[in-house]
């Protein structure tokens, strides 16, 4: 039987693939262990690498912001990445890196058991959703995936970059609260 704690330690002494040797710290998720709604981003950046934490920089405050806007704040819903090890200079994680962390958000999945799994940004969806996966024509469309509802909106640091995304995020975000409704039943 699996544990968080076990989990924790298993992923914190991972050496699968190269990106260890320039971690600070490994970001291993956040938030509520029993959540029924789990965000996923793509992995760490230098400020979640040196806290040791998930959206902590800038990308972190907009994705607050973005919970609040549908009545939410991290204590509700549980937050991870598809990699628990900064890249280095924020690149995109490469398939080898996904694949050797795959296990870890697997069994994270596994032990918060979410109702509904929201994607933030392309490399999450391509992940979790499919692979074939276009965040600017899928976000916003719901999935059925391994029995969970599945969804994928812009990254924060996207709609950062361009904020003539921003509307089309906000139509996902009323799409998330819509289908918290309908599915949940402690948010």
């Amino acid at each position: 039987m699996d544990s968080w704690q076990a989990l924790k330690s298993d992923c914190a002494d991972c050496r699968r693939c190269s990106l260890c040797g320039t971690r600070h710290n490994l970001v291993f998720g956040v938030g509520r262990e029993d959540a029924e709604l789990m965000f996923i981003g793509e992995g760490p950046g230098e400020q979640e690498d040196l806290k040791g934490e998930p959206f902590v920089g800038p990308a972190g405050k907009l994705l607050d912001d973005m919970l609040r806007m549908i009545d939410l704040d991290r204590s509700m819903v549980y937050i991870a990445n598809i990699v628990k090890c900064r890249p280095p200079g924020n690149r995109d994680p490469l398939g080898v890196e996904q694949e050797a962390c795959a296990e870890w958000l697997g069994r994270q999945i596994a032990l918060c058991s979410p109702k509904l799994i929201v994607c933030l940004g392309r490399i999450a969806a391509k992940a979790i959703i499919d692979p074939e996966f276009r965040i600017t024509r899928d976000h916003g469309v719901w999935y059925d995936v391994g029995g969970r509802r599945c969804m994928a909106t812009y990254h924060p640091s996207a709609l950062l970059r361009d904020a003539g995304k921003r509307p089309e995020a906000f139509m996902d975000l009323r799409s998330l609260r819509k289908e918290i409704r309908a599915v949940c039943d402690s948010i």
